[in-house]
């Protein structure tokens, strides 16, 4: 095992545990998430070195609500962190610069369970609330895989998907583009939409009722992890 991906081991977000080929709903969360925001737009590279090639520019800020942007620290080699990134395809990571930015930590991590149609809320890496929710229809699943969220918006009455959304950094594996957007996954609430929560309905957004959006708004912003499993 290299030095690299030991690393990347001992600061992962979330570590699934198997207990037979049904297991992946069975997840150990770590008590914390080191992240990173950004006070400038970085470079996100393939390797730790300024040669390295080059990936995504990573904006300083988001592109909805313009909130500084933060991502889930994976790694660090000397002065560069291995961080997680938004957009296709999913599961991406580059290293930037550590100059720039201010490390920081959340203790939230949310779980959704595609399977059992619920989402598990942990603070601490204990579970503090479970939400049942509406997930990806068969033909348009929610995607499988641990994001972060790209940032919290909250929504006009006349909106779809009020009162609020956690934008994520995931990216639907079937629409390429949906409502004039780039198919970004988010959880967000039922205004002018409905579903029956418990159901798997939605073109792979996670819906849930607005009471608990208006709770997860209140605690949840940029960065903090998401792992979508079943």
């Amino acid at each position: 095992m290299t030095s690299r991906a030991r690393i990347a081991l001992l600061l992962a977000p979330v570590a699934l545990i198997a207990a037979g080929a049904a297991s992946a709903r069975a997840a150990i969360i770590a008590p914390s998430q080191q992240l990173v925001v950004l006070v400038s737009a970085h470079q996100a590279r393939s390797a730790p070195a300024s040669g390295s090639t080059a990936r995504d520019l990573v904006p300083a800020t988001t592109p909805i609500t313009g909130a500084r942007t933060e991502l889930p620290v994976i790694g660090r080699s000397g002065d560069w962190l291995d961080v997680m990134l938004p957009g296709r395809p999913n599961g991406r990571t580059g290293w930037i610069s550590r100059s720039a930015t201010v490390l920081t930590t959340t203790q939230w991590h949310i779980v959704v369970d595609a399977s059992t149609r619920r989402v598990t809320v942990y603070r601490a890496g204990r579970a503090v609330k479970v939400f049942a929710a509406v997930v990806g229809a068969p033909a348009t699943p929610t995607p499988r895989g641990t994001f972060f969220v790209e940032e919290s918006v909250a929504l006009s009455g006349k909106q779809v998907g009020g009162p609020f959304a956690l934008a994520l950094s995931a990216r639907s594996d079937v629409l390429q583009e949906f409502a004039g957007g780039p198919g970004q996954i988010a959880l967000h609430g039922l205004d002018n939409i409905g579903g029956v929560l418990g159901t798997a309905a939605s073109h792979g957004c996670v819906r849930l009722a607005d009471s608990s959006m208006r709770w997860l708004a209140a605690r949840i912003g940029p960065g903090v992890p998401v792992t979508v499993v079943g």
